[in-house]
């Protein structure tokens, strides 16, 4: 018995790209941090939220990239002189990827306490209706 795939089902027509996305985002490699939270704030909005604790503006990065959103945080290595006797603070790299939807923007972003939100903001496409019309002829 062959597998059938959602790009293969006669009904869904031009949703190959659909079945790539779910394949790219399981690769996504996200390990779990920083965590986040991602909340629906109306309904054609949402914030994402990352816990960047010990992060400065000048280390974070937001870019889009092939309907991706990729946050990317580094911190300097300023730590030479000091000697911890605990470090349970994580001062590591990080890059976080979040699949965007067609017609999803990327708003406003902004640091508050140790949170960097990210607001996204989804255009409602109108309603449209076409008609198609039914010429004579043999053209197959």
């Amino acid at each position: 018995m062959s597998k059938l795939t959602l790009g293969a089902h006669p009904y869904l027509l031009g949703f190959e790209q659909l079945e790539r996305l779910v394949e790219r985002t399981a690769k996504s490699g996200n390990d779990g941090y920083p965590p986040y939270n991602i909340e629906q704030t109306s309904d054609h909005s949402y914030r994402i939220t990352l816990a960047v604790a010990g992060f400065g503006e000048d280390e974070l990065s937001i870019t889009v990239e092939d309907s991706s959103l990729v946050i990317r945080g580094r911190q300097s290595e300023d730590d030479a002189d000091r000697v911890y006797l605990h470090r349970g603070i994580a001062r590591r790299q990080f890059q976080r990827s979040f699949v965007l939807a067609d017609g999803v923007d990327v708003g406003e972003a902004f640091l508050q306490n140790g949170l960097l939100h990210v607001d996204l903001s989804r255009k409602v496409p109108e309603s449209v209706v076409q008609t198609i019309q039914i010429r004579k002829g043999d053209k197959a």
